[in-house]
């Protein structure tokens, strides 16, 4: 369940040849719980028929701003005042330039005019339209009227040609049109700081001392802070996820790493959230070479040495820290412990072998203040939904 569902959506689709992206944004749209309201220029009906998004969405797909009215239906106005939001995607040069020029001759045109809601524009089309500069004017005066442009991104476009000009991903238009319905959420004007994954801490070129963090625990907990309003930097060690859109990135591979980094992220920050499981050890010495077998150089042991606590470390005044102990016994006693050690405002307590690596868990949170919440195994963006919901509560809290 995210920001998505219930919301209304209007997706507006111009004719370009990137029009038939539409129909899987549409299509993920409609499987986050959204309804769809497709609007169709005369060039995108070219490209793909009504009938495809009416089969998505279940919704009538509006192709001509001509439609006839009735007293419960009253066309654009109607699609203009129920939606949450309207994203053009793709967004052509002619229908930016139309949109900032206030041209309402399609139904595009006419409901962004009468609507108050977010609007996202989404460009696709050839390099050289892209950077005209008829182009740039136009997105930049649309821009600061207050919409958000996404993209586009480089590659190979449909000429052949490799440039600027392909519509963003879904899940770009997705983590986008999330940021926008959650900027007044309940994190608005916050900056908060999430750590992610495991960390490799190298014991020559090509080994290190690991573990199984997928960093799917800390990356939700970044996209359900930006549904929260938040503004939010990711700190994440190695991990094949995409990172939620609108985060700011930091790579990290060691403990060390993460430590600097953390330390400099969270100069201002009003939340950390330490998701990250973070080596408690890493190999005393790595090898600048890899190491042979039967070499002179091949250790007959491993010689480790501690990580800092970063988190213990990280004592920035005014700033909430909410902490992870993953455990394998005595789950409630070491979680505690470690809270209070670690002056954290929140722990959030789960079985270390059940959840590392995996897409579910069943987590216990504590605070100083309440009795232990024990919470349903649930997906893990569920539960990130839940935990930054009761941040949310511990921010209002007045003796924080």
């Amino acid at each position: 369940m995210t920001i998505l569902n219930g919301a209304r959506i209007t997706l507006g689709v111009s004719g370009g040849i990137a029009a038939y992206k539409a129909a899987d944004l549409a299509s993920k749209l409609v499987q986050s719980g959204a309804t769809v309201d497709v609007l169709l220029t005369k060039g995108a009906t070219e490209f793909i028929q009504p009938l495809t998004f009416q089969a998505i969405t279940k919704q009538p797909v509006h192709v001509g701003v001509f439609e006839g009215w009735t007293e419960t239906w009253h066309g654009h106005i109607s699609l203009a005042h129920s939606t949450n939001a309207l994203i053009i995607a793709p967004a052509t040069a002619n229908t930016i330039a139309r949109l900032a020029n206030g041209v309402a001759e399609d139904m595009i045109g006419a409901v962004a005019l009468s609507t108050a809601a977010p609007l996202l524009i989404a460009p696709a089309m050839e390099h050289q339209m892209f950077h005209h500069p008829a182009t740039q004017a136009n997105l930049a005066m649309l821009r600061a009227r207050g919409a958000t442009i996404i993209g586009p991104e480089t590659g190979r476009l449909a000429s052949g040609e490799f440039g600027d000009g392909r519509l963003m991903p879904p899940e770009a238009l997705l983590g986008a049109l999330r940021q926008v319905l959650g900027r007044d959420g309940r994190l608005a004007g916050r900056r908060v700081v999430v750590s992610a994954g495991g960390t490799h801490e190298p014991i020559d070129p090509v080994r290190y001392i690991g573990n199984r963090s997928s960093g799917l625990m800390g990356y939700s907990l970044a996209q359900a802070a930006l549904d929260a309003g938040a503004t939010v930097t990711l700190v994440t060690g190695p991990t094949w996820l995409k990172p939620p859109y609108g985060a700011h990135v930091i790579q990290v591979e060691t403990a060390m790493q993460m430590h600097g980094e953390l330390l400099t992220a969270c100069d201002g920050a009003d939340i950390l959230i330490m998701s990250a499981a973070v080596a408690d050890f890493r190999p005393a010495v790595a090898h600048r070479s890899k190491i042979k077998k039967g070499s002179a150089d091949e250790p007959a042991e491993l010689a480790l040495t501690r990580n800092p606590d970063i988190l213990a470390a990280l004592t920035i005044p005014g700033m909430l820290k909410i902490g992870f102990a993953a455990e394998t016994d005595d789950l409630l006693a070491n979680a505690r412990s470690k809270m209070e050690r670690k002056n954290l405002a929140m722990i959030v307590a789960n079985d270390a072998v059940k959840t590392i690596g995996s897409d579910k868990s069943a987590a216990t949170l504590l605070t100083p203040f309440e009795e232990p919440e024990a919470l349903p195994l649930m997906d893990k963006e569920a539960l990130a939904a839940t935990i930054v919901d009761r941040i949310a509560d511990l921010t209002g809290r007045p003796d924080r």
